[in-house]
């Protein structure tokens, strides 16, 4: 008797017809409890998507907000090879094509018909300022023309093989980019000078440079950066 007291007793809480109650509530509370839920977690949603919204306001498109993590530019060369060495034979075409097939990659955004056609005709040898006035933003920023002609021997447009197939190869140098970076000192570029590493003295032949005072232009800084895709 005692069991199908207690059996009762839970088929009363769970519903009570008597009351009409639901789980000990009636239809009216209920709703009252669903209707302040719901009107709560809408408040959350409206109170988290304005956090959400202001807080875009204060961001850049083009610029992360805290930039501490890399404030020197590093120098990088192409074509890369195992712990930045290229090693090759000359007379071994299928050694050194695979670094002609990356230079022609990496130079193909540089033919002077795409640089003209995008980019900017800078004045050379002073940076290139976007700054901001006041309220009105300076956007979108614009990039000073590099056109692949100015490496001469090195652009692959003379010599397809970037004289690597006469044991001259070509090594292209670029830096990094680092948002505001102003890498000249006392108004003059930073400059690129290569020698030999160790006692290879006797195997490094003589070093030409394209363009042929070996730095990088001051107008290509500062880098004002690049809206977040």
């Amino acid at each position: 008797m005692a069991k199908d007291g207690n059996k009762d007793g839970w088929k009363e809480f769970i519903w009570n017809p008597r009351t009409r109650e639901l789980f000990g509530r009636t239809a009216s509370s209920w709703g009252l409890i669903f209707l302040f839920y719901l009107a709560f977690y809408i408040f959350l949603a409206g109170f988290f998507s304005v956090t959400i919204y202001v807080m875009l306001l204060t961001l850049d498109d083009n610029k992360p907000t805290y930039q501490d993590r890399l404030a020197i530019p590093g120098m990088m060369i192409r074509p890369t090879g195992k712990e930045l060495e290229i090693i090759y034979t000359k007379e071994d075409t299928e050694s050194w094509d695979s670094h002609v097939q990356a230079l022609n990659s990496f130079l193909s955004s540089y033919n002077d018909t795409v640089q003209e056609q995008n980019n900017v005709a800078c004045t050379p040898d002073q940076y290139f300022f976007q700054e901001d006035s006041d309220k009105v933003k300076n956007t979108p920023k614009r990039s000073c023309q590099f056109r692949r002609s100015i490496l001469d021997e090195c652009s692959g447009t003379t010599d397809r093989f970037y004289g690597y197939s006469d044991g001259r190869p070509c090594i292209l140098i670029k830096l990094n980019r680092v948002i505001s970076t102003l890498p000249g000192k006392n108004g003059l570029a930073p400059a690129v000078s290569c020698g030999p590493k160790g006692d290879d003295s006797d195997k490094f032949g003589e070093v030409a440079y394209f363009p042929p005072n070996g730095t990088f232009n001051l107008m290509y800084f500062p880098y004002y950066g690049k809206k977040a895709q």
